[in-house]
């Protein structure tokens, strides 16, 4: 059985192949497959959010070798970012309610 961090690995790998290639390269999302994965998976980010130019922005932050699309290893900068990013702002409500 693996471990929760494994299984979050495996999540992790899962979900960005489960979007990547379906209109192209399979080893990576194209703008159109970033949109439907930030659209489907993290919705609640999305709808928080009021620029309309978000995933223009996303894509352009992630896309570092410039290429027009997010592998695998540029897409887990975007999800460690909100990790880092939930994980300080869980910590600062913690420090606000005691």
């Amino acid at each position: 059985m693996p471990s929760q961090l494994e299984g979050a690995m495996d999540a992790l790998i899962a979900v960005f192949y489960n979007y990547s290639g379906n209109d192209g390269d399979k080893y990576k999302l194209n703008k159109g497959e970033l949109k439907q994965l930030l659209n489907s998976e993290l919705t609640d980010f999305l709808t928080s959010q009021k620029d309309p130019m978000l995933v223009e922005k996303i894509m352009n932050d992630l896309d570092s070798n410039k290429d027009n699309e997010v592998d695998f290893n540029e897409f887990v900068v975007l999800v460690a970012a909100l990790t880092v990013a939930c994980n300080d702002f869980f910590q600062e409500q913690k420090k606000k309610n005691k």
